[in-house]
């Protein structure tokens, strides 16, 4: 790179700011990995947009042998895998708050967060006005898991 390309290129980041400024600061995206006929898995992509994240669906043959390749104990699993541009992973109905909390603030040795199971009341899991408290349980990248977050109330979810 010569010292005039160089020096056009600081000149241009300082007047607009960094690349992702310049696109208008796209914020959080998640691919998230799923059955293409899985509803309430395209309700939770729904809950994402709603909360300011962008998310793009994907639908591989198998996404069981995805989790294992991207290091998700199975006992730990849900109904789709989202994983973000700096490679972590959200598994399960994780709602969008603790993506953000999570990704503004990696704890160190994470893989992820994770909502096993599908419970009743979570984002994209919406019944009847029905709840069941949940944890949303931060995964590591040596198999173990600890409590993230305790949801005890519907509301709690939200931000």
């Amino acid at each position: 790179m010569s010292l005039r390309s160089l020096t056009i290129g600081l000149v241009v980041w300082f007047a607009v700011g960094s690349p992702a400024d310049a696109a208008g600061d796209a914020g959080v995206h998640l691919d998230v990995y799923k059955s293409p006929t899985c509803g309430c898995c395209t309700k939770w992509m729904d809950h994402l947009a709603e909360e300011g994240l962008t998310s793009t669906g994907h639908h591989p043959r198998d996404l069981n042998e995805l989790r294992r390749t991207l290091g998700v104990p199975i006992r730990y699993g849900s109904c789709h895998t989202a994983v973000s541009s700096e490679g972590f992973l959200f598994e399960g109905h994780v709602p969008a708050r603790y993506i953000t909390q999570f990704l503004d603030n990696p704890p160190e040795d994470a893989l992820g967060l994770t909502v096993p199971a599908m419970p009743v009341g979570s984002p994209g899991m919406e019944y009847q006005n029905r709840f069941m408290a949940y944890d949303v349980l931060l995964l590591k990248k040596d198999g173990s898991v600890t409590v993230y977050a305790s949801v005890e109330t519907y509301e709690q979810q939200f931000d």
